[in-house]
């Protein structure tokens, strides 16, 4: 089990349920841009939002952020170490820096004020971080010298990371880390790319990690709106067990095929994306395919050519015309719930 520490109101590791976390892309500068990103990421969800501060100006709009924001902020700073000393002082809840642009001097400024103010620190590390070998190992073996450096200016409350776009490589340091320490792990995959193929990407790479055990807090990297990275953590998460929700299963479809099965589940997954209990419900084309197919389901629909028969818990429920399925289904829901 790895230590835990606290981001706010949040814990990251230990026996806490893993947390979901982005970043604004807007100018940090620009406050009411970011405090409307920042409210839309915890409204899709996110646990803990990050922000770049660049500059001065980047820091004066943090000080409004941190007291409107509806999650805790963690503050992004490189290469100025006085940016991060500020970001504390301006009340962000975690920092997240790389130890090798910031100075010896710097980090240890930085860790002592972190260190008073008990404010944790994200030490990240990436494959643009080594000059020689890339190697899964070495990665790993720098994020613990960095943080090293930390611990020996007096700050143990430390989030690990070492980041990389490869998927093999980013696993396998995961996995060395891992087994060399017991510090909290921030996991993902950098520069992942576009939503269709980086959620993919993403889905791989953070998925085998969290079904080892290892990641106490993840964040999926997308290009594009960061609100969109929420909703592939939260697929993530349920997928391999670790956050409660409707699963929508559904077949792949052949010539049997009566009812519009991919809009069919489509509107069933949005209709149920919010729902917080765990229970899969099936949209099946066909008889040959129905029930018996999917008696795992808790409900659900086999498509018939005109009418479809819902089903629940592996028995048939009722028979309806398939201009009402979406309806049906809806008020199944609130009928298996009880």
């Amino acid at each position: 089990m790895t230590k835990q520490v606290k981001v706010g109101n949040v814990k990251i590791g230990g026996r806490a349920p893993v947390s979901i976390q982005s970043m604004t892309n807007t100018l940090t500068s620009d406050y009411e841009a970011t405090i409307r990103q920042t409210e839309a990421l915890a409204a899709a969800g996110a646990e803990l939002v990050r922000v770049s501060v660049p500059d001065g100006e980047s820091v004066a709009s943090l000080r409004k952020l941190v007291v409107n924001s509806p999650v805790p902020i963690i503050a992004d700073v490189h290469y100025d170490y006085r940016l991060a000393l500020a970001s504390i002082e301006a009340g962000a809840s975690k920092i997240r820096v790389n130890p090798g642009n910031l100075g010896a001097n710097g980090v240890k400024e930085m860790a002592k004020l972190a260190a008073e103010r008990k404010i944790p620190v994200r030490v990240g590390v990436n494959a643009g971080s080594l000059d020689g070998m890339r190697s899964a190992r070495a990665l790993a073996e720098l994020a613990l010298d960095n943080a090293k450096i930390f611990e020996d200016a007096g700050l143990s409350d430390l989030v690990l990371a070492v980041k990389c776009s490869d998927v093999r490589r980013t696993v396998a340091a995961y996995r060395e880390l891992h087994a060399m320490c017991d510090y909290p792990l921030h996991v993902g995959l950098t520069e992942a790319g576009t939503v269709a193929k980086g959620a993919i990407r993403s889905a791989v790479a953070i998925g085998a990690l969290l079904l080892d055990g290892i990641g106490d807090t993840v964040r999926v990297s997308l290009a594009g709106d960061p609100v969109k990275e929420i909703a592939v953590a939260k697929d993530i998460l349920r997928s391999v067990g670790l956050r409660s929700g409707v699963k929508v299963v559904a077949c792949p479809t052949c010539a049997r095929t009566q009812i519009p099965v991919e809009e069919l589940a489509e509107k069933v997954e949005n209709a149920l994306r919010d729902v917080d209990s765990d229970m899969c419900v099936a949209v099946m084309g066909c008889a040959v395919n129905g029930i018996g197919e999917s008696r795992d389901a808790d409900f659900g629909v086999c498509g018939g050519k005109e009418r479809s028969v819902l089903f629940m818990r592996g028995k048939p429920y009722k028979t309806v015309d398939n201009s009402c399925i979406e309806d049906e289904l809806k008020k199944m829901l609130e009928v298996y719930r009880g």
